[in-house]
């Protein structure tokens, strides 16, 4: 089943399913790995607001399947060296061809865009070009085959991470739309023009939409290992997160890719100067993802197939809190 436009009152109605907390099984201890998770920060309260009905049962050891694959947790610190650019309070990895220069200039502009606050109007999407992306269910660090691959079942999927997200939004006062259309089912391929198509209704319809996430899972893996990106914020376990902008070379008619940079870096900061270490480098490099629909869209990696659920709804909430902020101040500031 497509699930197609969602009006914004609609998302409170995802914060009503079951609570299946309860049944969540107890986090196991975790022992050393190859690189240890950064010590938490001190960092303000974890926002308002409760992820709990949106979690799921997570296997114990005593589920483990002989021949279980190895998960490793990791920490991904912000970068340094000639690829990487400062950027407040994070980083900018440079993938392309545009000089750190130009690069670090173009960021310094003034703000792409402007939203409103507490506006009856869409402001934001929130979508999934890759919406059957999954996390792994097992509690302790081992993986059995098929965990972090791909399910319909939107209480696992994406669109579970989304619904966090904008929920978040729409409490900070900024009115949020979400997506759960399935862009990736049946068919992987093309999910970037059935995504396309997607936006672009919602634009037509909304034409007050500034802002478009398309909110994915990463991918990290050591030959058989999957490795979890990992931070802790106030003692709680939260996956990294990647923001990619991308960068037009010629051939991807996409003009406004500096206005995109612009955004990602703001957001970046916000995030990472009230939760610090919940993001990886900013990932620049010559690719589209639909960035040319709008001046504030981006692609936001959350978590990667060996984190769990919990993990990437905790960074979900986070990181909607930290940009629900910044956006309002932003708003203020005009």
């Amino acid at each position: 089943v497509i699930i197609g436009p969602l009006p914004a009152v609609q998302t409170a109605l995802y914060l009503s399913r079951k609570d299946l907390s309860e049944a969540a099984a107890q986090a196991v201890s975790e022992s050393a790995q190859e690189t240890q998770a950064e010590p938490a920060q001190e960092a303000p309260a974890l926002p308002a607001g409760d992820i709990e009905a949106y979690l799921v049962p997570l296997e114990g050891d005593e589920a483990r399947p002989e021949g279980a694959g190895a998960i490793l947790e990791k920490n991904y610190p912000q970068g340094s060296g000639e690829k990487y650019i400062p950027c407040g309070s994070g980083s900018i990895k440079n993938n392309t061809s545009v000089s750190n220069t130009d690069v670090a200039a173009e960021i310094t502009n003034p703000f792409p865009f402007a939203v409103e606050w507490n506006s009856p109007d869409p402001q934001i999407l929130i979508m999934h070009t890759h919406a059957t992306e999954d996390y792994r269910l097992s509690a302790g660090l081992w993986y059995r085959p098929g965990d972090g691959s791909r399910t319909t079942d939107r209480d696992l999927n994406m669109c579970a991470v989304g619904r966090v997200m904008a929920d978040t939004l729409n409490a900070a006062g900024l009115n949020t739309l979400h997506d759960e259309t399935l862009n990736d089912y049946p068919s992987y391929t093309g999910s970037y023009a059935n995504s396309r198509a997607v936006v672009q209704q919602y634009l037509a319809r909304y034409p007050s939409i500034k802002v478009v996430l398309d909110v994915h899972r990463d991918a990290v893996q050591r030959d058989s290992t999957l490795v979890k990106p990992v931070t802790q914020i106030n003692g709680k376990k939260a996956a990294q997160m990647m923001i990619i902008a991308g960068c037009d070379d010629g051939t991807m008619e996409m003009p406004n890719w500096g206005k995109n940079l612009r955004f990602a870096a703001g957001i970046q900061d916000a995030i990472e100067s009230r939760w610090q270490g919940l993001t990886r480098p900013i990932f620049f490099c010559y690719r589209k993802y639909n960035q040319d629909l709008t001046t504030g869209s981006l692609l936001l990696e959350l978590g990667s197939h060996g984190n769990t659920l919990e993990q990437v709804l905790t960074t979900a909430q986070l990181a909607g809190d930290a940009i629900g902020n910044y956006l309002a101040q932003e708003c203020m500031a005009e």
